[in-house]
């Protein structure tokens, strides 16, 4: 039975949460704030974390920080309202599993939950065994799409898989890199060894160096025994480095002896262990921008560079949106067990006019939640999140431009038009019932002291 700790401050949500998830067969204990989340964490061992992005005294991204610095395996779900979407992507940067929209569906709940449990063991399972054996064919697991980037893509894929230079793949959150690591090896000549992603925005500095090198027993405080870092795991085969620009200066040191000698030491041990690990790297930062602004050695960076690929973001794959829209259409048909056939025109151009910022892992979300909801045999407006049709199709929550660290990226300004609306929809509420709070609660799908707060934030009398 999987341990989850529940981390909201809303007690009434967290009930509803809690019951919900011990009807499921978890077992689940509940934080009301940061502080007593994280002492709660430390006490026990948990299989997932489910965390609130908004808290009293601490925001999810520093709670998923702690989280990770203290336990890079376990997966921390992220709820977050709508407008913080942006936010929501950079917590996966940071190490986060998943994000989920409130109000919360249960049922998506359910499913994201049980992915993340399956995915951690998956993970576990796949770093003690092998990689099949060269030659046989690879799942397909996503779809090289059709437009200009996605074949330029693909064709620099097939060009550098076969040799041994190191990669960095450089992209937006949500765009597939971990994948375009995986299938260059797959197409490699190490694919019949062992593939490991790591996660280096999920490591603290403390534990990075342990996690990629090992180390021995009584290295430091907590070092009860011996540990096997990854790169002496990924020997033989290729070893991904996911967000290498979060690693701090010393470990970054140690990355590159370990790569221009190939050998690494465990921390603690005088011994030295000879590696054969072929490096791809991934970032959302340009890494030359970091290396000009002393944050990532220049000698390193070299080391790694010696072929980049960039993976586009959605908004610059149009014409591989229908052919993105089947595949997680079809994938979810089979996981969910529905038999949805296709998307209502008014969905398709509600789709194609959206930016997509979470791009394809947003898409995924969006699609699969959309099948859960389906009942019929075409997706209507309805089963799209209606902060998405907003966006669309109000003119004050279109996107504007500004400038970001990839260059130009659109970005939404939801907030005001949200807290309009919002307004509007809790006096027309409170009207129809005739100002009985404890039933307009229960119609907007919220708690009393919420709906308070709401009022008092409006001036709602």
């Amino acid at each position: 039975m999987a341990a989850i700790l529940l981390i909201e401050d809303d007690l009434t949500f967290s009930r509803i949460l809690e019951g919900f998830l011990t009807k499921q067969g978890f077992q689940v204990a509940v934080s009301h704030n940061g502080k007593e989340g994280i002492k709660t964490f430390l006490s026990k061992s948990f299989d997932l974390v489910l965390l609130d992005y908004r808290l009293p005294d601490a925001t999810g991204m520093d709670l998923l920080q702690e989280i990770k610095g203290t336990s890079p395996a376990t997966p921390v779900i992220i709820m977050t309202g709508f407008n913080d979407i942006r936010t929501a992507v950079r917590a996966i940067k940071v190490g986060a599993f998943e994000y989920i929209t409130k109000p919360v569906n249960p049922d998506e709940l359910l499913m994201v939950v049980q992915q993340a449990l399956k995915k951690e063991k998956e993970k576990t399972k796949e770093q003690a065994h092998t990689s099949p054996k060269k030659g046989t064919p690879a799942v397909k697991q996503f779809v090289e799409g059709r437009s200009t980037a996605s074949k330029k893509l693909h064709e620099y894929i097939r060009l550098v898989a076969p040799t041994n230079m190191s990669v960095i793949i450089e992209g937006e959150s949500g765009t597939g890199k971990e994948y375009v690591a995986r299938t260059t090896h797959q197409l490699s000549e190490r694919a019949n060894k062992t593939f490991i992603a790591v996660d280096c925005g999920a490591l603290s500095k403390d534990l990075a160096a342990s996690e990629l090198f090992g180390h021995i027993k009584g290295a430091f405080t907590g070092a009860v025994q011996d540990k096997t870092g990854q790169f002496e795991a990924a020997d033989g085969g290729t070893l991904f480095l996911d967000e290498v620009g979060n690693l701090s200066y010393e470990v970054q040191v140690k990355l590159l002896r370990a790569i221009q000698e190939r050998v690494i030491q465990p921390l603690g041990s005088n011994k030295e262990i000879h590696v054969d690990v072929r490096i791809i790297t991934a970032t959302n930062d340009d890494l030359s921008e970091s290396v000009k602004n002393g944050h990532f050695r220049e000698d390193l960076y070299h080391r790694l560079n010696e072929f980049k690929l960039h993976v586009p973001p959605l908004r610059e794959r149009e014409n591989d949106l229908m052919e993105f829209l089947e595949f997680f259409r079809e994938s979810s048909n089979q996981e969910l067990s529905r038999h949805v056939n296709g998307f209502d025109p008014e969905v398709m151009e509600i789709f194609k006019a959206y930016d997509w910022p979470g791009n394809l892992r947003e898409l995924r979300n969006v699609v699969k939640r959309a099948v859960l909801l389906t009942q019929a045999e075409m997706v209507t407006v309805q089963a799209l999140p209606s902060e998405m049709i907003m966006a669309v199709r109000n003119p004050v929550a279109r996107m504007t431009t500004a400038t970001s660290g990839q260059g130009n990226a659109p970005i939404y300004d939801l907030k005001a038009l949200q807290e309009t609306q919002e307004k509007e929809m809790i006096m027309k509420t409170l009207q129809e019932v005739r100002y009985n709070k404890s039933k307009a609660a229960r119609i907007l799908n919220i708690d009393r002291k919420t709906l308070y707060l709401k009022m008092e934030k409006y001036g709602i009398e």
